[in-house]
């Protein structure tokens, strides 16, 4: 297995960065317009098409106010991981700067690769939209992509 995991700063509130990230009906093609083109919300999933053509169907598996948390997996579309996991969360680091970690498990291990340049291509659009810098090139302050360690 996989583990994908990165982060970046954006000046902005966590507050008004969680609304969001924290809309899983919506909050793809409102995080990373461009990057994103449609979003439909289908009882628990949500199907989001991106510029390139791919097309995934995610189910929610939770959405956490209280720790500004959302964790949802691909389960068929254009992508078929045998196993996704993927989180989003929001950090305050003051009061008008926030971090967004987003992390991810994934099998097979060879989805890794291009799944964390994706990741990194949609990080760049959340941050020309929610930044209230404007700075439309992110600096990740943390990337990384690894299999797991085995245990067995």
């Amino acid at each position: 297995m996989a583990s994908i995991s990165k982060e970046i700063v954006i000046e902005a509130g966590a507050d008004d960065v969680w609304e969001v990230i924290g809309d899983f009906a919506a909050g793809p093609s409102r995080m990373a317009p461009g990057f994103v083109v449609d979003t439909r919300a289908e009882a628990g999933f949500r199907v989001v098409t991106f510029a390139d053509g791919t097309v995934v169907r995610e189910r929610c598996v939770d959405v956490d106010d209280a720790t500004r948390r959302i964790v949802y997996s691909v389960v068929d579309g254009t992508v078929r991981p045998e196993h996704d996991n993927a989180s989003m969360q929001v950090v305050a680091d003051g009061e008008r700067r926030c971090r967004l970690r987003w992390t991810r498990d994934l099998l097979p291990e060879e989805l890794a690769a291009p799944m964390a340049r994706a990741m990194s291509r949609g990080l760049e659009a959340v941050k020309r939209t929610l930044d209230g810098t404007g700075d439309p090139h992110p600096r990740e302050t943390s990337s990384s992509a690894r299999p797991s360690r085995r245990f067995g």
